[in-house]
């Protein structure tokens, strides 16, 4: 039987509260997901400003990043690079900002954030993952 690395609450902390350091660093008004291996929440901060939507987005780009095992900005590219049969695929969070956690080569949980342009809501995840790698 294997044995893997799990996100405990502590970890989450870790992550929501480096990600919304990396946010509020830039007074960008973003909503963080935190997911575990199968994409369910374990955690969502919504900042002062960030629309309601944020927090839909957010969740289905860390669903995508953890059930995916890749970075949603992956998808975002084969999409527009022609692949277009990929959004029948039931993933619906392809947009850049998913960030899968990796521990030991095992996904083990991702971090969305939506709320600012692409690349910037993938900066704020990154920090949150950088947090526990």
């Amino acid at each position: 039987m294997k044995t893997k690395a799990i996100l405990g609450a502590a970890e989450v902390a870790r992550i929501l509260d480096a990600a919304r350091t990396e946010a509020e660093k830039h007074s960008w008004a973003v909503t963080i997901v935190v997911v575990d291996d199968g994409g369910h929440p374990l955690a969502l901060q919504r900042l002062d400003g960030c629309a309601p939507a944020g927090a839909y987005i957010a969740t289905e780009k860390a669903r995508t990043a953890a059930l995916g095992r890749r970075e949603t900005k992956q998808y975002e590219e084969m999409i527009n690079n022609g692949r277009t049969a990929f959004l029948s695929a039931p993933l619906s969070g392809t947009l850049e900002g998913g960030v899968p956690v990796i521990v030991d080569g095992n996904v083990v949980g991702a971090v969305g954030v939506s709320g600012v342009k692409a690349d910037q809501d993938a900066q704020i995840a990154k920090a949150g993952v950088n947090a526990v790698q």
